[in-house]
């Protein structure tokens, strides 16, 4: 509304270019305005009443205030100003007064119409008293210049705030219209953040695991065929589980409408048993009371996963703890734990060349050891803390007193 206001409130000396409807109705304007005045000047013909010089200043003065209407809409003020002196004495240019007040009430502020309008009502008694009309009462007369003059102004404003409204809800629109494509980027934005956290949390995982054993493999190319075999399908099935996931993911770019794909807390026994298939030792406990809520559920699956994804990384060999319970009104706790990272000398001393997959375990802690630090790692807790955050609980994580590694986590379970 304001800036509405503003803009029918601009300085009036500001150059515009008429619109096909503004030539329209400035020329209709004129128009009648010299028909009126034509119309006077007959009727004053042979008026005996008035003297011969004011009737031709009158129509001089009619000329000038019916041409000076082409400027109304550059200087409306200007304009009434200049024909409230003239209207003392000229009937003829009452009419281009009238046209003045009408655009002084559209186009500038109430309290500029109404100083302009008690001016040229003052000019009234100066008219009726240099211009009598001995057929017509003076109250008559003065009343009906007052209705009149008024009537217009009125009108005047009635379009001024008619503009106004009709441009504030252009305006609302436009601001809608922006804050609707505002929200659009926000929800793209948002969407990107979500898939890159999905990709990092569902790939990590996967990708680790298949580090470990190709790391292992490559430096045990002399182990036994059957422990060979196991990693490679080790290696295969968490490749073809990572493109799947990968394929769920950005399946939801290409859908018009979907979600990402969201893992339950049911499947965390499934997520500890490819942990175990991958060599870890895993030791895995799932108590809670009945079934959890959805975004409790997910949270806590992507907390274990985490865990375990950053016990492949740094602590290969050792032996992980994983608790996940609680109940409704109490929360969800989950924790994993890991111990301190098994000494490469101990782990190939007491696992030798034997079958069993100790050996590939160790050969793999030999490996990490040797590996530098992951691209990227730490990131994988901050979204931790930040979806922990989200569903109103909290997440800790550092090293035990053993040489271990403890990742914690609260999540509220509304009773």
């Amino acid at each position: 509304m304001e800036d509405s206001r503003a803009a029918d409130d601009r300085p009036a000396d500001r150059p515009s270019r008429r619109s096909r409807r503004d030539w329209f109705v400035d020329t209709l304007v004129f128009l009648l305005a010299v028909v009126f005045g034509v119309w006077m000047a007959e009727a004053r013909i042979g008026d005996q009443t008035v003297p011969p010089w004011l009737l031709t200043l009158d129509q001089i003065a009619g000329a000038l205030g019916c041409a000076a209407l082409w400027w109304r809409r550059r200087w409306p003020v200007g304009l009434a100003l200049a024909l409230v002196p003239l209207s003392t004495f000229s009937e003829l240019v009452g009419a281009a007064q009238l046209v003045s007040l009408f655009t002084v009430a559209v186009h500038r502020p109430p309290r500029i119409t109404a100083l302009v309008s008690v001016l040229g009502l003052l000019a009234l008694p100066i008219y009726m008293w240099l211009r009598p009309e001995p057929d017509m009462p003076v109250p008559f007369l003065f009343l009906l210049s007052v209705v009149l003059t008024l009537g217009v102004i009125g009108w005047g404003l009635f379009v001024r705030h008619r503009r106004q409204l009709v441009a504030s809800r252009r305006e609302r629109a436009i601001r809608a219209e922006v804050e609707a494509q505002l929200r659009i980027e926000q929800a793209r934005h948002l969407a990107r953040e979500e898939i890159a956290r999905e990709m990092h949390d569902v790939l990590g995982h996967r990708l680790s695991l298949l580090s470990v054993h190709a790391g292992a493999l490559e430096y045990r190319p002399d182990a036994p065929p059957e422990e060979i075999a196991r990693a490679a399908g080790v290696i295969r099935e968490s490749a073809h589980q990572a493109l799947q996931d990968l394929r769920e993911v950005i399946g939801v770019l290409r859908a018009p409408v979907g979600e990402l794909p969201q893992p339950t807390l049911a499947e965390v026994p499934a997520l500890v048993a490819d942990s175990v298939r991958a060599g870890m030792r895993v030791d895995s406990r799932v108590e809670v009371e009945g079934p959890v809520p959805a975004s409790v559920g997910r949270t806590a699956y992507r907390i274990v996963q985490e865990g375990l994804t950053n016990a492949h990384k740094h602590a290969p060999g050792a032996e992980v703890g994983v608790l996940v319970c609680g109940a409704p009104g109490q929360g969800v706790t989950v924790e994993v734990r890991n111990a301190a990272p098994v000494a490469v000398d101990a782990g190939v001393r007491s696992g030798g060349r034997s079958t069993s997959s100790r050996a590939l375990a160790s050969a793999a802690s030999t490996l990490a050891s040797f590996v530098a630090e992951v691209p990227g790692a730490g990131q994988g807790l901050i979204g931790l803390a930040e979806r922990a955050s989200q569903a109103g609980g909290r997440l800790a994580h550092g090293p035990t007193a053993a040489g271990g590694f403890l990742l914690s986590a609260w999540l509220p379970w509304p009773p």
